[in-house]
């Protein structure tokens, strides 16, 4: 069976590699003769890391010879159709799907997360296109309401669950490891932080700073930035830590799925800004904090009953050091495991969807 993948892979976004590798997990289990392509934006990056072939986003031939050799186009997983974090990139996505239909392939919507849409011209493409594909799946509530809001209603539709919550956990060995590397060993308590540059950067990022010095000195915890996108992260977390009058470790590497998942695990609780640092920490049983940046934050954590601190532009240090504190000293994880088993079901449900599909 041929798979074709569009996401927004090879760019070095642990949470969107983290997407890919457990599509690819899942998948793999359900349809033993796969053989997928994925649309990269640096293919042998893709390669090498996920074991696939992989063909350069601008090379629209050779993305139109692989999809008329495929029995499935996947778009997902992931926020792909939404025109407010960039206004081209919505166009490049749904362009995809159009050429897949027009070849007549079967086209999946995988696990994505849609919207927000803004403007009457997206409006219209999102309803001519997705409304001729063959099956959708989302990963929150939102995305059923931003559908119909859209009138989208023509295919088959299921609310399912980010891919990653159907990744497993792993051991702690790997984040020791790392974290020996950087001179720190696994005594007292830890507060990871996974964050990015965004609107509202500056208003956040010392008020971060404030709420984590007063952590360290009235915990003794030790604060370890978590980069999810290499080298972004390392910047943003670097930034934040120079406004700091306590150390910190900064984690200046690029680190593989397992890699992070392993050191998410060796925290006490995530302070997170990137949306699957966030679910990371659902896996591995860790207390999670999330500041939102785009409503994919506010979906998420409402599916696990939990609610954000604030957003980048309007969160304090106040709230970011009280809410922090406790959980560090109520021992219970952050959010309902049996809301995250069934997560971790729906996710596996996207692969069962796709394969059906082909089968059929």
């Amino acid at each position: 069976m041929n798979i074709v993948i569009s996401g927004y892979y090879g760019s070095k976004n642990g949470g969107d590699e983290a997407m890919l590798a457990a599509m690819l997990e899942v998948l793999r289990e359900e349809i033993p003769d796969l053989r997928v392509t994925v649309i990269s934006i640096d293919p042998e990056y893709t390669k090498r890391r996920h074991n696939v072939d992989a063909v350069p986003r601008p090379d629209i031939c050779s993305i139109i010879k692989k999809i008329r050799a495929a029995d499935l186009l996947i778009s997902g997983g992931g926020s792909l159709l939404q025109n407010v974090t960039s206004g081209r990139s919505l166009y490049y996505y749904l362009a995809i799907i159009f050429f897949a239909l027009m070849l007549g392939r079967k086209v999946m919507l995988y696990a994505q997360g849609i919207g927000p849409i803004r403007g009457v011209l997206a409006h219209k493409l999102m309803n001519l296109i997705v409304n001729r594909v063959d099956l959708i799946t989302v990963r929150d509530r939102g995305s059923l309401e931003e559908l119909s809001r859209l009138k989208i209603t023509r295919p088959k539709i299921f609310c399912t669950a980010d891919p990653v919550l159907a990744i497993k956990p792993v051991s702690l060995d790997l984040g020791e490891k790392i974290l020996a590397r950087h001179s720190t060993t696994l005594e007292g308590k830890f507060i990871g932080v996974a964050i990015r540059h965004w609107i509202g950067w500056e208003h956040f990022r010392h008020e971060l700073a404030e709420a984590l010095d007063r952590l360290a000195v009235t915990t003794a915890a030790k604060i370890i930035f978590i980069p999810m996108k290499f080298p972004e992260d390392i910047k943003s977390a670097q930034s934040t830590a120079a406004l700091m009058k306590c150390p910190s470790v900064v984690l200046d590497e690029e680190f593989s799925t397992r890699e992070i998942l392993s050191l998410v695990g060796c925290m006490n609780v995530l302070i997170g800004v990137r949306l699957h640092a966030l679910i990371f920490a659902g896996v591995m049983n860790v207390p999670m904090l999330g500041i939102s940046y785009d409503p994919k934050i506010e979906r998420f954590l409402d599916s696990i009953g939990e609610k954000p601190l604030g957003d980048l532009s309007n969160v304090s240090a106040q709230i970011i050091f009280d809410e922090t504190f406790k959980k560090l000293n109520v021992p219970q994880n952050s959010c309902d495991d049996t809301l995250l088993k069934k997560l971790g079901d729906l996710a596996r449900m996207n692969a069962k969807l796709a394969a059906s599909l082909i089968r059929n």
